[in-house]
């Protein structure tokens, strides 16, 4: 083969090989990119999560923008809604809830079925304040799968806890007994208005989330943002959280556990979102982030900026609640040496 078309075959080969290890390393970056947005866990449902310099986040660093996916409790929302008016085992027993959160009889997964008609009778109990107990949610599940029921409660107690923010515990292990428990002192049982409703504990809960990680202050359109992905909107009445813009602007905020106030200087006048002092009460920025971690299936570790400023907010809790114990002790010592002292002259 003459000299010049070995030189061509050659230069044809080293591109032809260059282009591959470029290709090669895009593949690897794509990957490397989804393995890290998968294995940091980012915070949920789709929004980004660009740290900003606002209120309470004093020399915290700057996170990259990156984005979130959809989580699981959208999908809980979702798969409660898909609840909705069905022939239930529970019909006679039960008021407007079951209307919304009977299960549907379908193609779908049978224990996804049972999960359902298991949350839509455990709420029902929460509502009316009765005893839960396991032969009773027995009762409405199919024999079929009534030896698969430690799953099913699973499943609705995870269902529960992410969608409403309400926790599933045994008190009485001989009877298989169980209460639930608001995440939050929401009242009239976490619906927040007398009357019919749902608990609405787990929209806090994932509002505070959102306000944590956007900088301990997010303004008002990321957080519709953050909603609309739930398939919440303004002035579109939810099945389960009903008006959603007097919820979060009014009703929470009369309530104490947001704050809502229009960003300084802003013209036309803009709106944000910060904790409320129930808030910070009942609740703690870990307890916060274990439950986004529990939503996303992995540990708060995983956030790893966020934990980080999670684990300094307890430390200065747990000084916070020390010095004010060394303070009533120092004024009850006190207090009791004036008044041995008054009883020691006549």
């Amino acid at each position: 083969m003459p000299r010049g078309q070995k030189n061509t075959l050659r230069a044809r080969q080293k591109r032809h090989q260059a282009r591959g290890e470029t290709q090669g390393l895009r593949g690897a970056q794509a990957t490397a990119t989804k393995g890290e947005a998968f294995s940091s866990s980012p915070p949920p449902f789709g929004a980004t999560t660009q740290r900003k310099r606002g209120a309470g986040s004093r020399g915290a660093p700057k996170r990259p923008q990156r984005a979130l996916p959809t989580t699981t409790v959208s999908a809980g929302v979702s798969r409660t809604r898909s609840c909705k008016g069905a022939n239930s085992k529970i019909e006679k027993k039960q008021s407007a809830s079951q209307a919304l959160l009977s299960a549907v009889r379908s193609q779908r997964d049978p224990l996804s079925n049972a999960a359902c008609m298991l949350v839509q009778f455990l709420l029902h109990r929460y509502k009316v304040k009765k005893p839960i107990v396991k032969a009773d949610m027995l009762k409405i599940i199919s024999k079929k799968y009534q030896n698969r029921f430690l799953e099913i409660l699973k499943r609705a107690s995870f269902s529960l806890e992410v969608v409403f923010g309400v926790d599933l515990k045994k008190v009485n292990l001989p009877k298989h007994s169980y209460i639930l428990v608001s995440k939050m002192d929401l009242p009239h049982n976490g619906t927040v208005s007398p009357g019919k409703g749902f608990p609405k504990s787990g929209l806090l809960l994932n509002l505070l989330g959102v306000i944590f990680m956007k900088g301990n202050c997010a303004t008002e359109e990321e957080v519709w943002k953050f909603l609309n992905k739930m398939r919440v909107y303004a002035g579109k009445r939810h099945f389960i959280f009903g008006e959603p813009k007097k919820l979060i602007t009014e009703d929470l905020v009369k309530l104490k556990y947001l704050e809502y106030r229009q960003v300084p200087n802003s013209d036309p006048a803009r709106y944000e979102f910060l904790w409320g002092p129930r808030a910070h009460a009942e609740t703690s920025k870990m307890r916060v982030l274990e439950f986004l971690a529990k939503i996303n299936h992995t540990i708060p570790s995983a956030f790893q900026s966020w934990y980080e400023e999670a684990l300094k907010d307890e430390e200065e809790r747990v000084q916070a609640t020390v010095t004010l114990k060394a303070d009533t002790s120092a004024v009850a010592s006190g207090s009791s040496s004036v008044m041995s002292s008054s009883n020691s002259h006549p």
